[in-house]
């Protein structure tokens, strides 16, 4: 079963000081679960966690994270304006974009952050408006499907990121000639992978690519970032990835490659964004009506504007009803939000408790692409970010949007 990281009184309380909905977020389980990424990768000297922002920009959350070692994955000129105001800068930032402008190329360089090329196109683009530095990084996309044993995991021939195996030979020469002396191999090829093989067999792929690119062009490949991927069990009946399994799979395709190359000395990256804080976060509401119609529906105070990955994915979330965890599931409801729009779901059918008006209820794994995917439609605010400190104190690190907010934009 899967049960709240915070006991229903503290949550009661916490409600009470500041009101609902609002995102919650475990500091101690963010910290931890950083620790043990390291402590898994650790027989790489060079190894480097660069948290996807787009999972969670929120400056605290930033800075957990920069204190436990990490740098920033980021995807756009404002997430490299905040990984800046962080304290992020140079070898800890890593830029992967695409259909990118100028502007933000400029920006990258001038951070003198780690430029990840996701187009051949992209290197006469970048040597124009921005110059080509010294390091350089370049994305895989092999095609085809992602398989392991137990069967296809995604298709990313289907996705429009990365450059083809023929464009990365000559994409490195072209970089060669115009100044470039290090490089770097990335690719992401499945979403919340929940197997530990995913990783090795990725490593596997670019680890081959890296030493065929070595002895097509002699570039020095300096690293490899295996970017995100890795999932989080989001059901009750899923088991989490066993993350030291997947770091002791990737050192074995290591050794088994990359060594016998000469290419021992190849720093591993990774930019995790879903296991590094999907389940360290959580959005509270509080149910203000119920529905009997055609079906049974709980209205929550939140909305798809704080979550929607539901509306718009599908995607299951688990929830509680605070202090009920132990009663029996055994009534159906659909779980919904405020908007004009049939798809404001949390969930569908789901078996709950009873619910009741007033009770407070727990959507889980919202720590990343929760509060970070948000917008404003029926002119819905978005909630407030709360921080559960290690020492149990709570504090607000990001107060909920006004109307001014919503109204900053408009000339009238």
């Amino acid at each position: 079963m899967k049960k709240p990281f915070i006991s229903h009184e503290k949550l009661t309380e916490i409600a009470a000081r500041f009101g609902t909905p609002f995102h919650l977020y475990d500091e101690r389980g963010i910290r931890e679960n950083a620790r043990n990424l390291y402590k898994a990768f650790a027989w790489n000297p060079g190894y480097k966690e660069f948290f996807a922002v787009k999972a969670n920009p929120n400056s605290t959350i930033l800075r957990i994270l920069k204190e436990e070692g990490c740098g920033t994955d980021c995807a756009s000129y404002t997430e490299l304006m905040l990984s800046e105001r962080g304290g992020f800068n140079g070898s800890d930032i890593m830029f992967s974009s695409n259909v990118t402008p100028a502007k933000e190329y400029q920006y990258a360089r001038q951070l003198n952050a780690t430029i990840n090329l996701d187009d051949i196109t992209h290197i006469d683009f970048l040597k124009d408006c921005a110059g080509i530095p010294e390091t350089i990084c370049c994305r895989y996309n092999p095609g085809g499907t992602m398989e392991v044993s137990n069967g296809i995991m995604d298709n990313p021939g289907d996705a429009k990121y990365g450059f083809t195996r023929p464009q990365l030979t000559e994409g490195f020469e072209k970089l060669l000639k115009l100044g470039a002396k290090r490089f770097g191999l990335h690719a992401f090829l499945v979403s919340n992978a929940l197997t530990e093989l995913y990783y090795p067999k990725l490593a596997a792929i670019l680890f081959r690519a890296a030493v065929e690119l070595k002895n097509e062009t002699g570039a020095h490949i300096t690293f490899i970032n295996l970017s995100g991927g890795v999932g989080i069990p989001m059901k009750p009946e899923q088991n989490p990835v066993d993350i030291f399994a997947v770091g002791d799979g990737v050192r074995k395709a290591y050794e088994e490659i990359l060594i016998p190359a000469g290419m021992g000395d190849v720093a591993i990256f990774t930019e995790l964004g879903r296991y590094m804080l999907g389940p360290y976060g959580c959005l509270v509401s509080t149910v203000l009506h119920q529905k009997h119609t055609h079906k049974e529906y709980i209205g929550l105070d939140s909305c798809a504007v704080d979550l929607m990955r539901p509306a718009i994915y599908g995607a299951y979330h688990h929830i509680t009803v605070s202090g009920k965890d132990n009663a029996p599931a055994d009534f159906k409801y659909d779980v919904t939000g405020s908007l004009c729009e049939n798809n404001d779901k949390f969930a569908i059918d789901r078996m709950l408790p009873k619910t009741d008006v007033g009770d407070l209820v727990v959507i889980h794994d919202t720590g990343a692409h929760g509060y970070s995917m948000g917008y404003n439609y029926n002119g819905k605010l978005k909630s407030k970010e709360l921080l559960l400190k290690e020492n149990g104190d709570v504090v607000m690190i990001r107060r909920a949007e006004t109307p001014e907010d919503y109204f900053a934009t408009l000339t009238f």
